[in-house]
Formats: structure tokens, sequence, C-alpha cells
């Protein structure tokens, strides 16, 4: 299982979980799995895929502003543990549980 917290100053920690096989959506419509509500993140931003592998796949789903990955901005990537997955102006760490 992988979980994902908010790290951003000025707004609520929040925390998403993905089990092993899990798809879910990041943004800030009411269609998006997990709602982050706050300033540049697109309607629904970016995909989250939890591999069979153990790693995490972040896709950004054409989003006005982009998805980055480590100050990088992607397109696609794979998150290792510890990795920071930023969308509009909120920062999210990336942990990975072992089942």
């Amino acid at each position: 299982m992988w979980i994902l917290k908010t790290i951003t100053e000025d707004l609520p920690e929040r925390t998403f979980r993905i089990l092993t096989g899990g798809i879910r959506t990041i943004g800030r419509s009411t269609g998006a799995d997990f709602i982050v509500d706050a300033a540049l993140v697109s309607r629904v931003h970016c995909r989250l895929s939890a591999l069979a592998t153990g790693e995490l796949e972040v896709r950004d789903l054409d989003s006005t502003n982009g998805t980055y990955v480590n100050g990088a901005r992607v397109e696609t990537a794979r998150l290792a543990s510890g990795d920071r997955l930023k969308v509009g102006r909120v920062e999210l760490v990336a942990t990975r549980e072992t089942d």
C-alpha cells in the first residue's frame, strides 16, 4: 500500500491511501478520487497507479500547471518511497508500506 500525505504549509494535512493494483485520480473536482481543493490544481490533475511491481506511477492528465516529482515536471514517472509529488501548490510525500 502507498500513502500520500500533504506537507504544504497553510493547508490542513490530508492522507490518501492506494492499495496495490489501485488506480486513483487527484484533482479539485468531486469526480476525482482524492479531492485537493487548492489553487492551480486542475479538476482532474493526475492519475496514480499502484503497480503490482510495488512501484507507484503518476501520470499527468493534461493539467494546466503540470505535475512535478522531486521538483521536475513530468508526464509520467515512477515514484519511490520518500519522493515528493507536487500538484498545483500542494506538495505530497509518498511512502510505501509493506503489505
